[in-house]
């Protein structure tokens, strides 16, 4: 927790640190620039004021060839500078988007509840690209700029004292428009990208629900949605623009101000004698040194103020705490599946704080090997409790045991290990059917694969396919039915071949015909293993070993299909109601 309390800057150090001979040789380089930049006035004055009016032809051109070298060796440091300094910054922001993706997978599930999918994928793009501007940009500008700023200083004050002090009271109004601009522009920048989130999301929802929209001819509804967050972004773009704008014209009116007092002044001092014609040629070209950084720090002030709201986004979902993990966590191994709830509440918890309770004082016992039931009314906590066996989600009271042991005294990746999930809906990856099978375990042969495919009945159709399992599924496995997306997944299951099974309304958006075959798939995934069944047909659950029928108000009945329809309760109310409609 220390490193919460670090500045942005404090944090944003030491990413430079495993590339840091490539920095040291980009600042070099910087450093280098910046000298020959002060280099070149000198020589121009000693050619103004001693070899042209000397007539000495063999140093002026030994000066002017010095010039010529040097010019030429700014452009291969510039090279430097642009090639390099950008893959500094490319690698730092690469490093960034592999700590930031890495710490999302293990972020607990109800942070993806709350935050929409857009909106983080903005964080790993847009945000990390400017941050790797910064990176590269922010200390590289800095440095040539403040070493070109003092050196040109140093260089005023040796020709003349009086000019240099003139320049110097003209600086502090600058200063002032930074600092005053400072908190205007981290307000503006942080809502523009806020609103560059906001609709990142908005577009990702639509593309993934434009078949739902073109259903229901809903383009309209969708476009002016749409609009909505388009004008609001930019507005918020146009109030950033804004102060921008207010920011870069003040400071280009006190830069032009700043030439035209120092114009005037030496003016006035060479009329007077003051200094000569070298002295004051060589005084305007430091004039010009000087300028050109602070107006590349000012043009860059927009860079660093983008990137450190980048990186302020960046941290804040590192700060997010990951899923728990006990101190010493227990390696499962493989369990027998025993699955006990004792008196467990869970409650879901919104951003605001607030809670909604789902399940309270619950208890249930699954014996390894066999299969429980849970049906009832929507709501009542079904998939919940499934959601909580591999610790999607972490409960308020009461323990959860596997073999006797707390889930939460074992390791989430043993856990899980041991748990199968078969859900209605089906999430295939945008890839091969090789690869969507293969997650079940990414260390199996391709003759496992295949033999899990059989197992789920879907190797037949897949050797149809003109690639067979190489054939791409598209997005979110949209290439495929209903029942194909079921059978990989239930192969995946296969697959994996875990000794805890939950079918969390597995075939219930399948008709008749295709919920027969996969139910025969199901039987065979489930046979000799825990299995947790979450069913709306209740034909599907007739076989179960027991029946738990779950209402707001908890366990209302208990025990297997034939016992259930004897007493005459809600279980019987609902199977008849369904036999009657089928």
């Amino acid at each position: 927790m220390k490193e919460k309390k670090k500045s942005l800057i404090g944090r944003f150090i030491p990413y430079y640190k495993p590339h840091l001979k490539l920095f040291i040789i980009d600042m070099v380089c910087a450093l280098a620039i910046a000298i020959i930049n002060l280099i070149y006035p000198m020589i121009t004055r000693e050619i103004i004021n001693d070899y042209v009016p000397n007539k000495l032809l063999p140093s002026m051109l030994v000066a002017l060839g010095a010039l010529l070298v040097f010019y030429l060796v700014k452009a291969i440091l510039n090279f430097v500078l642009q090639y390099w300094g950008h893959v500094v910054g490319t690698r730092m922001q690469a490093d960034m988007r592999k700590e930031l993706f890495g710490h999302l997978e293990k972020l607990p599930f109800s942070y993806f509840d709350e935050n929409k999918t857009g909106s983080v994928m903005s964080r790993l793009t847009n945000d990390l690209f400017e941050i790797s501007e910064l990176a590269h940009h922010g200390p590289e500008d800095v440095f040539l700029s403040v070493i070109t700023i003092i050196g040109s200083f140093a260089f005023l004050a040796t020709i003349n004292g009086w000019l240099s002090l003139i320049l110097f009271v003209c600086v502090p109004p600058v200063v002032l428009v930074v600092i005053l601009s400072r908190r205007r522009m981290n307000k503006a920048f942080k809502l523009a990208r806020e609103k560059q989130a906001t609709i990142n999301a908005s577009i990702e929802s639509a593309i993934s629900g434009v078949r739902v929209s073109r259903a229901y001819n809903a383009e309209a509804h969708e476009m002016e949605k749409f609009e909505a967050e388009n004008r609001a972004m930019v507005e918020a773009r146009s109030g950033q623009y804004k102060v921008m704008g207010e920011f870069f014209s003040s400071m280009q009116f006190l830069l032009d101000f700043m030439y035209f007092a120092v114009l005037l002044a030496g003016g006035l001092f060479f009329y007077h004698g003051i200094i000569d014609v070298a002295d004051f040629m060589t005084y305007i070209l430091y004039i010009t040194t000087l300028i050109t950084p602070i107006r590349t720090l000012t043009t860059i002030y927009e860079g660093i103020q983008s990137g450190m709201t980048g990186f302020k986004r960046f941290t804040e979902i590192m700060d997010i705490e990951p899923e728990p993990e006990a101190k010493h966590p227990i390696e499962a191994g493989k369990l027998a599946g025993n699955i006990v709830f004792e008196n467990v509440s869970f409650s879901y918890k919104n951003t605001d704080s607030a809670e909604t309770s789902v399940i309270k004082d619950f208890s249930m016992e699954i014996p390894a090997g066999k299969t429980v039931a849970l049906v009832g009314p929507s709501g009542g906590g079904k998939t919940t409790i499934c959601h909580l066996i591999p610790r999607f989600y972490e409960i308020d009271e009461g323990k959860i045991t596997v073999d006797g042991t707390d889930i939460r005294d074992l390791s989430r990746r043993s856990l899980r290990e041991n748990v199968a999930i078969v859900q209605q809906d089906v999430f295939l990856f945008n890839g091969t059917i090789r690869e969507n099978i293969a997650y079940g375990n990414f260390d199996a042969t391709d003759e496992e694969i295949v033999e899990a495919a059989k197992k789920a009945n879907i190797h037949d159709y897949i050797l149809s396919l003109p690639h067979g399992y190489d054939t791409n599924v598209g997005e979110r496995g949209v290439k495929l039915s209903g029942g194909q997306k079921q059978r990989i997944s239930i192969a995946r299951a296969f697959l994996k071949n875990p000794p805890i099974l939950i079918l969390d309304e597995a075939t219930s958006a399948l008709d008749n015909a295709t919920e027969l075959l996969i139910q025969e798939s199901l039987s065979a995934l489930s046979e000799g293993r825990t299995t947790l069944v979450v069913a709306h047909r209740l034909s599907t659950i007739k076989n179960a070993d027991e029946i738990l029928v779950i209402t707001h108000e908890g366990v209302t009945e208990q025990g297997n299909h034939e016992e259930l329809i004897a007493k005459g309760g809600l279980y019987k109310t609902l199977y008849e109601y369904q036999f009657k409609h089928l």
